[in-house]
């Protein structure tokens, strides 16, 4: 491992991202300069890689113990920030602690010490209690979308984390939605705020579209065929609309995932993988979507059941005209409903009927080997390509686990890619590949 820690011009190369925006320039210089920072942006705008970027600098990369502790509101950011970091290629280790997983697991990864925790305030405080890790070192403490983890009823977790903390110096607190109060146990003092909330940083068009009858599962049928074969989120209120309108699709022949609370960590993790490698270009969710959840840029979004507060409404439109780009919100409502005086948006006349199906054109493959078996994404590409005969365009997204992997591959080929792959080595571990 290299003892030099990486400019932040080489992070941003890795990454992929030419430059920094506004709202992570002025991060940076507040977050380096005072010891309390809190930062107001909204969903979409990068404010991972805003906090990422100053706290890392703090960090001594020949320090044995864990320095930074984020705590965030669910288990799909606390894994989504892991990936960040190890994508950033920065020499410092970071481990997701959440609830779901197999504590053991969480040990077995934390005897050989991170310098990063990032982890779910319940999950978080029954390590401390264990005393798991140490926190001698900690001095850098970020609360990311700190608002959703005091609504979610994480205070009482939360107090006990900070007043276990004797060192911290340095506090970033995050959030899309403003006037959440910071409560006093957090120890904030002359903070400085950075507001981008009402900043236009994108380009989203909000339309309507009115549905002649109440339950409206025709006029979304209708809607996802003038939107073809675009990626996308349908959000509903309550994991029971999610599963009517879910079958309500598999009858048409769409394919698409789903993603509420209710549903096993693996699950929604194999949905979201799933919905990242185009294997479904829909998902159907509740608004845990709305935040922190890493996925692919969308064209759209629609609102199927509309959003009971206005910070849903702002949240969830968040996921689509990320950055620069475009997108459109798309808000259902049947001909009698009152419309919440928060949405103000002009009627989309006419949908114009489509002939085309909407397509999966890939499949997801599990492999049985990952990280710990010395496996990169370069051994499974050489054994798809070598073994699986395979073209390039004929492989999509890998993402690569701790003890698995998960593979796209064009669906034609998928049986013979299984028969041409299966119980073969890969370095030195026999794999199983399997269809999900």
């Amino acid at each position: 491992m290299s003892t030099r820690i990486k400019s932040h011009k080489e992070i941003l190369h890795k990454l992929g991202i030419e430059a920094l925006n506004p709202m992570q320039e002025e991060a940076l210089l507040s977050i380096t300069s005072v010891e309390n920072t809190i930062l107001l942006s909204p969903t979409g705008t990068g404010k991972t890689l805003a906090f990422l970027l100053p706290v890392l600098e703090t960090l001594d990369i020949n320090n044995p113990d864990v320095q930074l502790l984020i705590l965030v509101p669910s288990r799909e950011l606390a894994i989504q920030i892991e990936q960040v970091i190890r994508e950033m290629g920065t020499g410092f280790k970071a481990n997701a602690v959440y609830g779901g997983k197999n504590f053991s697991k969480d040990k077995v990864e934390l005897a050989h010490t991170p310098s990063i925790i990032i982890g779910t305030p319940g999950r978080v405080a029954d390590h401390l209690r264990r005393e798991t890790f140490s926190v001698i070192a900690i001095e850098t403490l970020v609360l990311d979308e700190f608002d959703k983890s005091l609504e979610v009823g994480f205070e009482q977790e939360m107090k006990e984390i900070i007043s276990s903390l004797p060192h911290i110096k340095r506090r970033v607190l995050t959030s899309a939605t403003k006037d959440m109060e910071v409560p006093r146990f957090v120890g904030l003092k002359d903070e400085i705020v950075i507001d981008y909330l009402h900043t236009k940083i994108s380009a989203l068009d909000i339309k309507r579209v009115i549905a002649p009858e109440k339950n409206k599962l025709q006029t979304l049928l209708e809607l996802l065929y003038y939107l073809g074969n675009s990626s996308g989120i349908i959000f509903c209120n309550f994991k029971d609309t999610i599963n009517y309108v879910s079958q309500f699709l598999e009858s048409n022949h769409i394919p698409h995932g789903t993603f509420n609370g209710d549903m096993e960590q693996m699950e929604r993790e194999r949905s979201l993988i799933k919905f990242r490698n185009g294997t479904h270009q829909i998902i159907i969710a509740t608004d845990l979507a709305a935040r922190g959840l890493d996925i692919p840029e969308l064209q759209y979004i629609i609102h199927y059941q509309l959003p009971l507060k206005a910070e849903e409404f702002t949240h969830r439109n968040g996921r689509t005209a990320r950055m620069n780009a475009k997108g459109t919100a798309y808000v259902l409502q049947w001909e009698k409903e009152i419309l919440p005086e928060f949405i103000d948006a002009p009627i989309l006349k006419d949908l114009p009927a489509r002939e085309s199906a909407i397509e999966n054109q890939w499949q997801t493959l599990f492999i049985s080997g990952g990280r710990k078996d010395k496996i990169s994404k370069g051994d499974i590409a050489g054994l798809f390509f070598k073994q699986g005969q395979l073209q390039k365009d004929e492989l999509g997204q890998i993402e690569l686990k701790q003890d698995c992997a998960f593979v796209a591959v064009i669906k034609d080929k998928v049986e013979e890619v299984i028969a041409l792959t299966n119980n073969t080595r890969l370095k030195k571990k026999k794999v199983r590949v399997t269809l999900i």
